[in-house]
């Protein structure tokens, strides 16, 4: 009976710089599970490591701004290694552009930090359901870019790393000594992003990621630890 109470449990992961924050949402979580395992990490750094050590956890709590990570980039870089990762975004950025934007990025729910607790618990209990949770929000149009970040998570780690490469102007044979492999599999993945994004160029593809708003130059240098071809 243990061993099957054990199997049950469900693993949280909470991703924020704040103790005091992780600690009200480690409380939420305790109102809806029955003892969850909780692993709190407080970069994204350490946010790449949990994911990596817990490829089967069944909720990620995060925080869009932490160290390491700006914009949507940790939310794209969980998406990609872990596509059937629900995500809560919790932020302290509580427009509604922040919220759809959230959601668009491949997020289950949207979290304002000013929440009660009772609506964390809400929301974290309507996410674990299958269902997608947010608050209140203004009519707005939909945000163009939710094929494309589709289409980005299509990616492999490695192919997000040249991809942030291109954006930041590197040549084939600069990306080929900083990521200590050949500019033969450079173009190899090159070819791989052009056809995952559905463009024809390189061009093409550094404006299509631009739009997204993401800090690549942040992520880029804090994804270089990340494995995957």
């Amino acid at each position: 009976m243990a061993a099957e109470t054990q199997a049950q449990r469900m693993t949280v992961l909470i991703a924020d710089d704040h103790p005091l924050f992780r600690t009200a949402l480690s409380n939420a979580v305790n109102q809806c599970l029955d003892a969850p395992e909780l692993q709190t990490v407080g970069s994204f750094d350490e946010l790449r490591a949990a994911l990596e050590a817990h490829a089967t956890a069944d909720l990620l709590l995060l925080d869009l701004n932490m160290p390491g990570a700006r914009g949507y980039s940790a939310l794209v870089h969980a998406r990609s290694v872990a596509p059937a990762l629900p995500v809560i975004v919790v932020s302290a950025y509580e427009e509604a552009s922040v919220a759809r934007a959230s959601l668009d990025h491949g997020a289950a729910g949207f979290i304002p930090k000013s929440a009660s607790p009772e609506t964390m618990t809400e929301a974290i209990a309507t996410v674990l359901d299958g269902r997608t949770w947010a608050p209140d929000m203004p009519d707005a149009p939909e945000n163009s870019d939710d094929a494309f970040t589709d289409k980005l998570a299509l990616l492999t780690p490695q192919q997000q790393r040249v991809l942030i490469m291109l954006t930041d102007g590197l040549l084939n044979k600069q990306i080929a000594i900083d990521l200590d492999i050949s500019e033969a599999t450079v173009k190899a993945h090159i070819t791989a992003i052009l056809r995952k994004l559905g463009v024809h160029t390189r061009t093409q593809a550094v404006i299509a990621a631009r739009s997204l708003e993401i800090d690549w130059a942040s992520y880029g240098r804090g994804s270089q630890g990340a494995t995957g071809d």
